[in-house]
């Protein structure tokens, strides 16, 4: 059930990365950004008014650090595309976003399978391979920073999201949200960036935010029923998701090493659900 949950968290953000991008291309990215946040956030409130539960404190500290990896790492994400160091910076955070729930699961006694292991070792690259943008252009020093960066902050979103326990309910899902469109406007505003919709078709943004808040659902309902090690690394394949959406829907390009990361990709979920 885990590892069909954290597919379905892949098949979300996937979708949302695919939505949220193309609504992006054709308008300006931060009001779009913001747009999501803010729908993502009245779906997390919905589920919590709807869903039981008796959310602790703590519960709700691991919420607010969930939004403020979600923040950050959006944050430097986005300064990596401003900067048109996508290449660099979308593969450093993708793996990133995978590798450090791992290491905290390790270290708060997670102790995987060995299937799961070579799940994981098929996983990193094929999640590098898929995000990597052949051609990008950019500084590679400063956009390993920037992916580092971004990476630590969605690793966060998914360490902390993992941490809540399944009696707390969805507040503290509605708490990381809301935490995350403070986070977007901040980010926005301290960019230099217009994050206040302006244009109709930038009402796109509310689906990706929905699908978004379906996608965290899935993955925290996924480390509640199994171990965050392997939630969050089929969670973090969710960039090949976006790249055969691009491939079925508008007939972009497929390169050889991002097909050669597809197939990764795919031995990496066959390996985990196996285990």
């Amino acid at each position: 059930m885990a590892v069909l949950l954290s597919l379905a968290a892949a098949l979300a953000y996937g979708l949302s990365d695919f939505v949220g991008g193309l609504a992006s291309r054709r308008t300006s990215a931060w009001p779009v950004a913001f747009v999501g946040a803010v729908a993502a956030f009245l779906g997390a409130v919905v589920l919590a008014l709807v869903g039981d539960g008796s959310p602790t404190r703590d519960d709700l500290l691991w919420g607010a650090l969930a939004g403020v990896g979600s923040g950050a790492g959006g944050a430097f994400l986005y300064r990596g595309l401003a900067a048109g160091r996508m290449g660099v910076v979308a593969p450093i955070s993708a793996v990133g976003a995978a590798l450090v729930p791992v290491c905290v699961g390790v270290a708060t006694g997670e102790r995987p399978e060995v299937l799961v292991w070579l799940g994981i070792l098929a996983a990193v690259p094929g999640i590098w391979l898929v995000s990597r943008e052949p051609g990008g252009s950019g500084d590679f020093a400063d956009g390993v920073l920037d992916g580092v960066l971004a990476g630590l902050g969605f690793g966060l979103l998914f360490a902390a999201m993992g941490q809540v326990p399944e009696d707390a309910g969805f507040v503290p899902l509605a708490v990381a949200q809301g935490v995350a469109v403070v986070g977007v406007a901040l980010t926005a505003a301290a960019l230099g960036g217009r994050w206040v919709p302006y244009d109709a078709s930038q009402a796109w943004g509310a689906l990706a935010g929905l699908l978004a808040t379906a996608a965290a659902l899935a993955f925290l309902l996924a480390t509640q029923t199994g171990l965050l090690t392997v939630a969050s690394v089929v969670t973090s394949l969710y960039p090949a998701v976006t790249i055969a959406l691009a491939a079925l829907v508008l007939r972009e390009r497929i390169h050889a090493s991002q097909g050669v990361g597809l197939v990764l990709c795919g031995v990496a979920v066959g390996l985990v659900a196996a285990a």
